[in-house]
């Protein structure tokens, strides 16, 4: 599937991970799924792993729809990792389109992992994100810089 979830209940955290090309009805069940999930807690923060996305397949009414469901609290922290420009542009259209929903949860967008996990104060790599490959972007050496603060 390619957008899917794990909750890491000892972390308060959720990792969402997408994959190649991801559809509106993907998201949408995924997000349905994450909701009726007995491990879920709407207080918790998310981690949206979109390093692997190639595109999206929705409408601009679809996108406002997914974005404006209340899904995590008003408190819970949201940090999408979008490395490609394209990808990192839906992840500011999903930030604004939350911001002005009923539910507006906090949202960041990042281009890289380790700032997502900075800004989410997650201290190690949850067990479900794969770490990017020796020599490519910020997260290299992730564990040890996060270890170091």
């Amino acid at each position: 599937m390619p957008f899917s979830y794990v909750v890491h209940k000892d972390l308060h955290l959720v990792v969402s991970t997408g994959r190649d090309c991801v559809s509106w009805g993907e998201i949408r069940a995924c997000q349905d799924q994450t909701q009726i999930d007995p491990d879920f807690n709407a207080e918790f923060d998310q981690l949206v792993d979109l390093r692997s996305v190639t595109r999206f397949v929705m409408t601009p009414e679809q996108a406002s729809v997914l974005a404006r469901r209340k899904v995590f609290s008003l408190t819970s922290k949201r940090a999408f990792v979008a490395p490609n420009p394209s990808i990192f542009g839906v992840g500011r259209m999903w930030e604004t389109l939350t911001a002005l929903s009923d539910y507006p949860s906090q949202i960041g967008i990042f281009r890289d992992l380790t700032s997502a996990m900075q800004w989410l104060g997650l201290q190690a790599l949850p067990a479900s994100i794969r770490p990017e490959p020796a020599g490519i972007g910020a997260d290299r050496n992730m564990n040890a810089e996060l270890k170091e603060r």
